[in-house]
């Protein structure tokens, strides 16, 4: 098929021009045909399949697709603890540190073991704590009770680069996966806020309370008027508050006492005391995870 037969079936679809024998016509054609027409050279996707899962997805007109599904690692394996709250440590030179402290109930065993040949990728999945068989369903009873643990609420999956060493019913002991010192990275959903306003929730300032104005707390214009003639996506406004999942790095443990079961990790983690935390070991590139 030459360049104008290529850029008059392009221009039908809506990606060129009015104009299909312009000289900018044809220089796009040959850029969209060099680019996104083009089949991915043999290098391309050799390098693709080194780091993502390559699957087939079929759209409403029967049509298939390739897709790539990018799937995070972690740096090791990690666990599940609850929030306590937070408290003020003295360190041994007298500084003051702000520390959460996060306490562990029954639980973290491994509950399956996932590798490349069964399910595709390579991951290990935890429970934790321990709860009544009434309060799980059938089916979650039964992949417990294949693994031979005990009822637990919560399953998370670490996804690691090899499973090696880990096995079903395999308990997993703070003590030995972490010590005083190192960094890790505590994930937990922050605590809902619901339905906020534009000054609690991006901090906005508020307009005059005198002099006859009657803009106070209001969100004000939203955008321009004919041109753009709508509001852009992602505009600050009112809206839910909290309640979503984060992450927060490279947070260091300051003390571990296995007398009472806890753990003080230095600075504020998500979520209320109860609340969810998954710890696992801090990423750094070039340390424990790659550089590319």
């Amino acid at each position: 098929m030459s360049i104008l037969s290529m850029s008059s079936s392009i221009h039908s679809i809506g990606y060129l021009s009015h104009k299909p024998n312009s000289a900018s016509t044809l220089k796009r054609s040959s850029l969209l045909t060099s680019s996104f027409l083009s089949p991915p050279s043999t290098s391309l996707a050799a390098q693709f399949s080194k780091k993502t899962n390559f699957h087939v997805l079929i759209n409403t007109k029967g049509k298939k697709r390739m897709g790539v599904t990018v799937m995070s690692m972690e740096a090791g394996i990690g666990v599940m603890a609850t929030k306590l709250g937070m408290m003020s440590f003295f360190e041994p030179d007298g500084k003051v540190v702000p520390v959460t402290v996060v306490g562990f109930r029954e639980g973290n065993i491994v509950t399956q073991v996932k590798t490349q040949a069964t399910d595709g990728y390579d991951a290990v999945q935890v429970g934790y704590r321990r709860v009544r068989d009434k309060k799980l369903t059938k089916p979650e009873l039964g992949h417990l009770e294949k693994a031979g643990a005990i009822p637990m609420r919560h399953l998370q999956e670490f996804r690691l680069q090899s499973v090696e060493g880990f096995e079903s019913n395999q308990r997993l002991v703070f003590e030995e996966l972490f010590k005083e010192g190192d960094l890790v990275d505590v994930s937990g959903t922050t605590i809902g806020k619901g339905f906020q306003g534009g000054i609690k929730r991006h901090n906005f300032k508020r307009g005059p309370m005198t002099h006859g104005s009657k803009s106070h707390r209001a969100l004000g214009s939203i955008g321009a008027g004919t041109t753009p003639g709508r509001v852009y996506k992602g505009k600050k406004m009112p809206g839910r508050m909290g309640g979503t999942k984060r992450k927060i790095r490279k947070l260091r443990i300051v003390k571990i006492d296995s007398d009472l079961n806890v753990v003080m990790i230095k600075g504020a983690v998500p979520g209320k005391p109860g609340n969810l935390l998954r710890i696992a070991p801090a990423k750094i590139v070039g340390k424990n995870i790659p550089k590319n």
